[in-house]
């Protein structure tokens, strides 16, 4: 199974240092494929995120949720709950490892669409720099 698909994609990104969250919503189109027991949803980032030109993969399966960024942005990190996990994120400045713990993933998906929900924290050494949140909602066009 491999179709078009309306995703969308609700984030907020807190900074616990200056009690303050940023939030992005966007609506696109994008692809749902079932593969391996799980399903990936694939999309093309937009100016509106910071990332034009870049691929998102979102690769769901087992409980976890691995997100994945090819083009100008490169990034791989892994959402499991309960569980951190060593990421590559690329930066302006260059390369980074951070730690990624996500607190909460919840998936239900199916060939019809479905829902993601992702509460995770970021760490650089240790030192919590964000607490982040992802919603997606998968939908057939013309399904609301």
């Amino acid at each position: 199974m491999d179709k078009h698909v309306i995703i969308s994609i609700r984030g907020s990104q807190g900074f616990p240092a200056f009690e303050e969250e940023d939030g992005i919503e966007l609506v696109t189109l994008g692809r749902l494929t079932r593969e391996d027991g799980g399903y990936l949803i694939t999309y093309q980032e937009s100016p509106l995120t910071g990332l034009d030109g870049t691929t998102t993969t979102l690769r769901v399966a087992d409980g976890r949720v691995i997100l994945s960024r090819t083009g100008p942005v490169c990034s791989f990190m892994v959402f499991e709950q309960g569980r951190r996990h060593f990421s590559h994120y690329d930066t302006e400045e260059g390369p980074l490892t951070v730690g990624v713990s996500a607190r909460r993933v919840k998936t239900r998906l199916s060939d019809a669409g479905g829902q993601i929900e992702v509460d995770y924290e970021i760490d650089v050494g240790e030192n919590l720099t964000g607490e982040n949140r992802i919603r997606v909602v998968v939908s057939e066009p013309g399904v609301h």
